[in-house]
């Protein structure tokens, strides 16, 4: 038997939506004229759903335990049987039925139950734990108290790609809705925790560095552009923490970390998000090979704390148990591409006709418009990372896309980076950092040309100020980032950005035009 008239599921049209939301509002109107409040600020809660259904789980069927709970979250079902009625109250750790029952409870709250709760709404029940006959954990009440009155239904379940659009637009109805989606998020945020206590436990420190900027270096990327109103100043917003933590490291902090948002204005596709979560570590006394033991430690705690091992990553199976494959680049290049790295590199430069001769005899686009650093990325997407399925590691790249790795030894070509992939899409990206300031300048003058000859827009930029510190003395250091989403995806085995990051951007929207997330 339906609870009540009132629609408990979602609408498809939103003249049905505004129908059913005047109803709602109606019965809060109507609550208020009965002293009732519909949004009390005092709420009780002693256990969780889940604390609750494993007290009455270590019962008999049909047994009655002792000891009295307070349960509180949202009703996600409600089933009227006339005199009793059946729920399912739900919070963060899970669900728990809830038995009414007219003969057990006052009048005045059995009836609030039956005649003005609803699915949505939040309440708090309190009564003994019991199993039913047919062994589902239950909490008996004794007393219910309505906590809030949902002015909207519940989400059913969704279809198609309008409503996974939907599920990122009204993150609250994905999170209502699906378990899997609550899962993903608290799997993210348990990642986080775990490379917190991991680098803390080795001795590093957290530290935090500005977003806003007067110019953005660090990475290679196109920054978001603001002004400061107080100032008359143009500003960017951060697109990389590395050169403030560097100086950091100059300053004598040997080992810090930084957790946080960074910005770039580049397109959003399943791997991209404009604003994302990075956490770059650097360390003094060490090198890129030190960085990659860092990286399976960091990976490895994260699989211990989340006990996911095994993933089915883009289509692989992935072991998250170090250690991982090892490739060097050079050696990649010639086999894949079926020549030396070094044909296409002159000293800290591209060779521009060399790598677009390639690029053409592997069909790769290269037109003149298109900079030298971009074709590199597209040979590497269409003809390296999609050999390597599990972890692995990739070391050794051109010094004309790494401004600021150090040189490997003999070569001005190639510096000291790895990049770490999954399924042929990066995780990690660490260097021996560069500290030599007279090599710094040089470097970061090339892709200022790179910029200016080739128009790329995501060339790396010239920070006098960091290069000026760089020549007060900086110890070798090791230096690593980790896309925070990235990994969330590899363990969580998503195939979207999007599905790891509670609100992605989106294109602007009329959210009215949505049917209520339908």
């Amino acid at each position: 038997m339906t609870h009540s008239s009132e629609a408990q599921g979602s609408v498809s049209a939103s003249g049905g939506l505004e129908e059913l939301r005047s109803q709602k509002i109606a019965k809060v109107l109507d609550l208020r004229s009965r002293g009732i409040d519909p949004y009390p600020a005092e709420s009780q809660k002693t256990h969780s759903c889940l604390e609750s259904f494993n007290l009455a789980q270590n019962l008999s069927a049909g047994q009655h335990g002792t000891e009295t709970v307070a349960v509180a979250g949202r009703v996600v079902s409600l089933r009227d049987m006339g005199k009793s009625l059946f729920a399912h109250v739900q919070d963060l750790s899970g669900k728990i039925q809830v038995y009414f029952k007219k003969d057990a409870m006052s009048e005045p709250e059995f009836e609030l139950i039956k005649r003005d709760v609803h699915s949505g709404d939040f309440i708090s029940v309190s009564g003994p734990v019991f199993k039913t006959k047919t062994g589902e954990p239950t909490v008996s009440a004794q007393h219910a108290v309505l906590l809030a009155k949902a002015l909207r239904p519940l989400p059913e379940k969704w279809h198609g790609l309008k409503d996974v659009e939907s599920r990122y637009r009204q993150r609250h109805l994905d999170l209502i809705s699906s378990e899997e989606t609550r899962r993903i998020f608290i799997l993210r945020s348990r990642i986080i925790s775990t490379i917190r206590k991991t680098l803390d436990a080795l001795g590093f420190i957290e530290v935090e560095t500005p977003i806003l900027l007067a110019q953005a270096g660090g990475a290679s990327a196109k920054p978001f552009e603001t002004h400061h109103n107080a100032l008359d100043a143009d500003m960017v917003l951060r697109i990389a923490t590395e050169l403030y933590l560097k100086r950091l490291i100059i300053g004598g902090f040997d080992k810090v970390y930084e957790i946080g948002r960074v910005f770039r204005n580049e397109g959003i596709d399943t791997r991209h998000n404009p604003e994302f979560t990075m956490i770059e570590a650097y360390q003094a006394y060490t090198d890129y090979k030190g960085m990659a033991d860092l990286f399976e430690r960091l990976v490895s705690e994260c699989a211990e704390a989340t006990g996911v091992h095994e993933v089915v990553f883009s289509g692989k199976n992935i072991s998250l148990k170090p250690p991982f494959a090892k490739v060097y680049l050079p050696e990649a290049w010639e086999k894949f591409c079926g020549e030396k790295i070094e044909n296409v590199l002159d000293g800290k430069r591209f060779n521009r006709s060399a790598i677009q001769k390639l690029a053409h005899r592997l069909g790769v686009s290269a037109g003149d418009a298109v900079p030298s650093a971009k074709i590199f990325d597209r040979i590497m997407d269409s003809h390296i990372l999609n050999h390597f399925e599990g972890l692995t590691f990739v070391f050794d790249y051109p010094t004309a896309v790494t401004p600021l790795a150090k040189l490997k030894p003999g070569t001005e070509s190639l510096v000291q980076r790895f990049e770490c992939f999954a399924a042929g899409q990066e995780i990690s990206n660490a260097y021996s950092e560069l500290n030599d300031p007279l090599d710094q300048v040089e470097r970061l003058k090339e892709q200022a040309r790179q910029k200016k000859d080739e128009g790329n827009d995501e060339a790396d930029v010239l920070d006098a100020d960091f290069v000026e510190a760089m020549e007060a003395g900086m110890p070798p250091t090791g230096g690593i980032g980790i896309g925070i989403d990235r990994l969330v995806m590899l363990f969580t085995g998503q195939s979207s950005i999007r599905d790891v990051i509670f609100f992605p951007t989106l294109k602007n929207t009329d959210l009215a035009q949505l049917d209520g997330g339908q």
